[in-house]
């Protein structure tokens, strides 16, 4: 099976979020520390997932990070 590119995936891990965005790892896992309802975070179990296009919204938004 093809693998999906980075830009294509609906969700993104918070080491391939970070590669994607140009943030830190650790400051993504404080952002969803801080607010674990935020609607662009997804948990697979216990694993953290980023939807890309929400999380995408809440950059363009945000003025700070």
């Amino acid at each position: 099976m093809k693998e999906v590119p980075i830009w294509e995936r609906y969700t993104l891990t918070i080491e391939e979020a970070a590669a994607y965005f140009r943030i830190g790892e650790k400051k993504l896992r404080q952002l969803v520390a801080e607010d674990e309802t935020a609607p662009f975070i997804l948990m697979n179990g216990n694993r953290i997932q980023i939807k890309r296009h929400l999380f995408e919204e809440y950059i363009d938004a945000a003025t700070v990070v």
